[in-house]
Order: C-alpha cells, then structure tokens, then sequence
C-alpha cells in the first residue's frame, strides 16, 4: 500500500516551520520527523537525507513560483501592481517558501541561493514586458524589495513601515507610471 501523498507534504510542512521558526541548524532530521509527527523511518521513505529534504523544499518553492507567475500573468490589475501588491507578506505559502529556503541559503546551500537567484530572474522576466527599460524594471524590482524587508520589520521592530490602502494604492500607481513611462 502506498503513502498518501499528504504525508510527504507534512513532512516539508514541518522542515519549513523548523527552518522558519528556529533556522537551519536546528532544522535536522529528528526535529522534522518530531514536528511532522512521524517516525524517523516514515521521514526516511519521503526523503532519504537531508539533502533530498531540502531539494524537496526547493522544489516546492519554484511550483509556487511557476503558480504566482501564472497568476501575475492573469492579474486583472495588471503585473506590475500584482506583483508589488503581493510583495506586503501575507504568510500564505509563497512566503513561507521564500524564508524557508532564504534560511537554508544562509546557512550555506548553494542550492538554495541558485533557487532564490532563479526566482527572482523568473520574476525579472515576467516583469520585463511591463517596463520600458532596465531601469523601470530595476525600480518595480527594488520597491517589491522595500515593501518585502520592511513588512519583516513590522511585527514590532518598526511599525508603519510598509503603506497601506490608499497610501499602497498611491505608490504602485507612481511605480506604474514611472514604469511605463
């Protein structure tokens, strides 16, 4: 009898909760299998080391990328604004991706900067036909990066830091224009 699929995706639940929550040192095998609430074996049949668990998360996060691409693509409101709109961290699991696997980047995968290098490059492309030149692009990117770090810093550190409503509505429409030219 085969495992439910549901089980691997625990699995990677729990090694991105792991790595979010307490980093990549602390994220190993045993606290995995303990946070999923499997046996070390039943971890082992999904993911054979270590490595392969990350390669797993890895994957997951270009699926979600492949998935927000589409959905940028089909944003009523147009990609620009879409893509800076979802730049404001909304813990759904795009982002729980995004700092997983930044978590595994600094604590040294080269797997997991190349993948985070590869879904900004992604992200560049998509964006590309929305801007009129390099620059434009350089600012819808860096304002996405604004929005992104400065949301991290408002869980208590610094409040206020990122616009809302009508003042986020202010700043993509001056993103857009500047964009379009």
């Amino acid at each position: 009898m085969s495992r439910p699929p549901r089980a691997r995706e625990s699995v990677l639940d729990a090694f991105e909760a792991t790595l979010i929550q307490s980093g990549e040192r602390a994220a190993t095998m045993d606290a995995t299998a303990r946070a999923a609430g499997v046996s070390k074996g039943g971890l082992l049949y999904h993911f054979a080391s270590k490595e392969a668990l990350e390669a797993g998360l890895i994957e997951r996060l270009r699926a979600l990328v492949d998935d927000d691409i589409a959905l940028m693509a089909a944003a009523p409101e147009g990609a620009v604004s879409y893509f800076l709109r979802t730049s404001v961290m909304d813990d759904d699991p795009l982002d729980r991706a995004i700092i997983a696997v930044s978590r595994l980047a600094q604590g040294g995968s080269g797997a997991a900067g190349t993948a985070l290098r590869d879904m900004r490059l992604r992200w560049q492309e998509a964006l590309r036909p929305h801007a009129k030149d390099a620059a434009a692009l350089d600012l819808v990117m860096l304002v996405s990066d604004g929005l992104y770090f400065n949301n991290a810093l408002e869980g208590g550190v610094v409040s206020g830091a990122v616009p809302k409503g009508a003042d986020l509505d202010r700043l993509i429409a001056l993103v857009e224009a500047a964009a379009r030219g």
